[in-house]
């Protein structure tokens, strides 16, 4: 059975130094080796994925000397899904004079991840958040500003602080164009080459060590391998394994998962942030979901009737007949409180029936107390873009109606465990950004992600990424080495036997069952009998994708149906140990809500005794139960407390 798993060794960091955690990073800076100048000219890098965290560190390392060859699947690196991001950056500037600090930072981010993140990664990203506001503004970021100039700031949820920089409800957009700007500069001078719509389809090790990649051209199907010193992946997170979430239809593991199968400890699968602010599912012709920015909580009010059944327009409800749920349970946050309570909080008042909409599985999200007290065209000033693309979706006026909204899959705070120097089990890989599992725990803050992405991207991996080349002389491998060879003979039977098939399901069929699979079974809570009858049924709905699953055309042209094909299959095997992650997870912490590990007032109930530990799996190979190694996690500044926002 695949839930008999068995228990490895323990994983350390050992890249991490010791001593007060104020200077371990600069500790930790100088004591990585350096490389040359000139013999940085000759050494080669891949990055895959070009969304903060790709293109920051493929512009960071092409400025530093290196060769690099940057990868995306899209048609030009601004198409990342970073460029999705709305709300704002988190950065401890203290421009509000309210008391933020880079240990405040550091504490609620400890905080909101449930304590089940690192301390030295938590406590770098709080130092170098600084540092990115001030890389941004010179590149030219149009930042909000204040009347007198200064950067303007808003709240996020699971702070008291405002700290949060931001362009309006465009952040991530103009963020990226920064980091793209910086990355074709860097091609123009013939430090990046790159590489749009190719789509990496295997990792390549030799001797153990991370050497290429095998990748796909998915307008001619030409399948192609490139060789380097190391290879970065900053390719994003796998929220589309339950199909409808936030994530552009693209985002797919398969980077990630190829590395995996390849020895790449996964740590924390289980770890999904469920969002609480996107437009509702409105029925089964939905292939995604819209979020709208968590920001809107700064001056929207959550709430639903308080009568169950109550129908009326929601003008026509009085103030006192409306429960301002989130205002009432958590009085000293109220609706500024971490994605993960909010969306509990909404879904409970759903469940009590009385949920609005349609279908019943909606709040309302209402600014008419904002329009009052600021004035529409100040609300507009900070929000009008999120209103207009609410209004073209719904076809609701927000400013005349409230928003309707229901959790919705988002981000991932699993993937690739990495050390201090972002480095994975395999030597010379590289993870970055969303890709990685280390700076958020069991629950990402909002506006931490654009942080984490560009820290990794600009600051943290140009300057650990040279411990690894300056320690060792790397022979150039050989085109036609036998671990090139059968990497390459396995991407090309793997299209073959897609193509192969012949059968009678479209790979969306499959895509949406899978996703159903797991949104009931491991979505917002989990069960074990859930969880287990998802481990049961996940095997068989694998084993009927690879002998009935259809996929027209050839492979040696654009095909969008083989591109879905191999991506599903992948998502596939993560699911099954995304269940079995949190199957063996026997608590509840932050996006992991196990039904069975609650407080009274229905809260997350940690166990610190049995699960303060990063769970890394061990791929153990095809049709074997994986292996669990566990990290354990040390708190010796922000010490473990019951998670309150009361």
């Amino acid at each position: 059975m695949y839930t008999d798993y068995t228990v490895g060794s323990p994983v350390a960091d050992h890249a991490a130094p010791d001593g007060p955690i104020e200077t371990r990073w600069e500790r930790r800076r100088f004591g990585v080796k350096l490389v040359n100048p000139a013999n940085k000219r000759t050494m080669h890098i891949i990055v895959v994925g070009t969304g903060l965290a790709g293109a920051s560190a493929g512009a960071s390392l092409g400025e530093l000397g290196y060769q690099v060859s940057s990868f995306c699947y899209q048609d030009s690196p601004r198409r990342a899904h970073s460029i999705a991001a709305q709300g704002g950056i988190n950065a401890a500037k203290n421009y509000r004079n309210d008391g933020d600090s880079v240990f405040r930072l550091f504490y609620d981010t400890v905080k909101g991840g449930d304590f089940r993140a690192r301390e030295s990664n938590v406590h770098r990203l709080a130092e170098i958040s600084r540092q990115i506001i001030d890389q941004c503004v010179a590149q030219g970021v149009p930042f909000a500003r204040e009347y007198g100039g200064l950067l303007d700031t808003r709240s996020f949820g699971g702070v008291q602080v405002s700290r949060t920089f931001y362009a309006r409800g465009q952040t991530g957009q103009q963020l990226l164009i920064g980091a793209y700007q910086a990355l074709e500069r860097q091609i123009d001078a013939g430090n990046v080459s790159m590489h749009p719509r190719h789509e990496m389809l295997e990792l390549i090790t030799v001797e153990g060590r991370a050497r290429g990649i095998v990748a796909r051209d998915m307008v001619t199907g030409e399948i192609t391998t490139h060789l380097a010193d190391a290879v970065v992946l900053a390719s994003g997170g796998y929220g589309n394994v339950f199909y409808l979430s936030t994530n552009a239809k693209g985002c797919n593991v398969t980077a990630s998962w190829r590395a995996h199968r390849k020895g790449a400890l996964f740590a924390n699968p289980c770890y999904t942030q469920i969002h609480p602010t996107c437009i509702p599912v409105s029925g089964e012709h939905q292939s995604k979901l819209t979020l709208m920015s968590e920001s809107l909580r700064n001056d929207g009010r959550v709430w639903v009737p308080k009568r169950h059944g109550d129908d009326r327009n929601p003008n026509d409800i009085p103030h006192e007949e409306r429960d301002y749920f989130l205002e009432r349970m958590y009085p000293a946050f109220g609706n500024l409180v971490p994605r993960d309570i909010a969306s509990r909080a909404a879904k409970k008042m759903c469940d009590e029936k009385r949920g609005v909409g349609p279908t019943g599985l909606g709040v309302y999200l209402d600014f008419d107390d904002a329009i009052q007290r600021m004035g529409r065209a100040a609300v507009a000033a900070k929000y009008g873009n999120l209103f207009q693309m609410y209004e073209r979706i719904t076809g609701e006026d927000p400013y005349q109606v409230p928003m309707r909204i229901f959790p919705a899959v988002h981000y991932t705070m699993g993937g690739l465990w990495v050390d201090y120097d972002l480095q994975s089990t395999i030597p010379g890989l590289y993870v970055t950004g969303e890709a990685n599992f280390s700076d958020h725990g069991a629950n990402r803050l909002g506006a931490s992600a654009l942080m984490q992405g560009l820290a990794d991207g600009y600051f943290v991996l140009p300057a650990t990424i040279g411990d690894y080349l300056a320690d060792r002389h790397l022979e150039p491998v050989a085109p036609d080495a036998p671990e090139v060879v059968e990497a390459e003979r396995a991407v090309a039977e793997r299209v073959d036997t897609l193509l192969s098939i012949k059968g009678h399901r479209t790979v969306d069929s499959f895509h949406r069952e899978l996703g159903h699979l797991m949104w009931d079974y491991c979505g917002m809570e989990r069960t074990e009998e859930g969880l287990r009858k998802a481990l049961d049924r996940i095997p068989e709905l694998r084993r009927e994708f690879w002998s009935n699953v259809s996929v027209p055309g050839s492979g040696a042209t654009l095909n969008q149906s083989l591109e879905k094909a191999g991506r599903v299959a992948d998502f596939m095997e993560l699911a099954e140990l995304m269940c079995l992650d949190a199957l063996h997870r026997a608590e509840s912490c932050g996006g992991h809500f196990r039904a069975e590990s609650q407080t009274e007032d229905g809260e997350a109930a940690r166990d610190d005794e049995h699960f303060s530990y990063a769970a890394a799996w061990e791929y153990a190979g095809q049709g074997q139960a994986p292996v669990l190694h566990k990290e354990q996690l040390a708190f010796e500044y922000v010490h473990p407390s019951k998670r309150s926002y009361k």
